[in-house]
């Protein structure tokens, strides 16, 4: 029986994991911005057959927060050994290449509000010797595009983070898996055209969960992403920078 902490679970993905880890008999702490929808969370993971549900509201960006939700969840179930953080924000490019303000909001929650997490969960699972820490990244993060670059700026800097952590905590017996999903059909990109590269949260829960048990470094879901960020990252930058993507 797994002792889950999830961050941000109101979102598609996290909601979906959620779910699996419920139906396992897991214990589960989980945070959303909205009572009501925190509330529905807790009662319908209950009911998929959780061992435990606590919760609590959290809107990131107040670090000072942080170590005072993470005390509570080790409290609420007697210790974790799981944590999943899949809050974040798909900003407009557009609008944030004219307003820093906006560009800084857009890195502060999508990056800067991880790593401060981490920080703190990564010296608590050090110490307990055990542990996984996953974390939601995105395929955005591996190269940057003219479409998305300040949300791959975020992921990036993420990614190279957990790939430290992992460095770092291996000794430790922790294990730091760096999730990378492509196309995800979810409310944030609801006004996005649909297409075959698109996967439905179920899809990406799936390989998740999978990933965890397999104690993965790095994972990209669905899998095909792997070989199409490979060949965008193998693009020479004289000719990528001429690219319109």
């Amino acid at each position: 029986m797994r002792k889950v902490l999830i961050i941000g679970a109101s979102s598609a993905i996290a909601e979906a994991c959620a779910r699996r880890f419920a139906a396992a008999g897991d214990r589960l702490f989980i945070t959303a911005r909205q009572p009501a929808r925190l509330a529905a969370l807790q009662a319908d993971l209950g009911i998929r057959g959780a061992a435990r549900v606590a919760g609590a509201l959290l809107t990131v960006g107040d670090d000072s927060r942080y170590p005072a939700l993470i005390d509570e969840a080790f409290s609420a179930l007697d210790g974790l050994d799981t944590v999943l953080i899949a809050h974040g924000s798909l900003p407009d490019q557009q609008a944030c290449q004219g307003d820093a303000a906006l560009t800084r909001q857009a890195l502060e929650v999508n990056a800067l509000s991880v790593i401060a997490l981490l920080t703190l969960l990564a010296e608590r699972f050090e110490r307990q010797g055990h542990g996984t820490l996953a974390v939601i990244g995105s395929v955005a993060g591996d190269r940057g595009r003219q479409s998305n670059y300040v949300y791959g700026t975020a992921k990036a800097a993420v990614a190279t983070f957990l790939q430290g952590l992992r460095n770092r905590l291996q000794p430790a017996g922790v294990r730091v898996l760096t999730i990378k999903p492509g196309f995800v059909d979810t409310p944030m990109t609801a006004a996005f055209p649909k297409g075959p590269l698109w996967a439905s949260p179920e899809r990406v829960a799936d390989g998740i969960v999978r990933a965890m048990e397999r104690g993965r470094n790095v994972v990209y879901l669905p899998g095909f992403w792997w070989a199409i960020m490979l060949l965008i990252r193998l693009i020479p930058e004289t000719l990528f920078k001429r690219l319109r993507l």
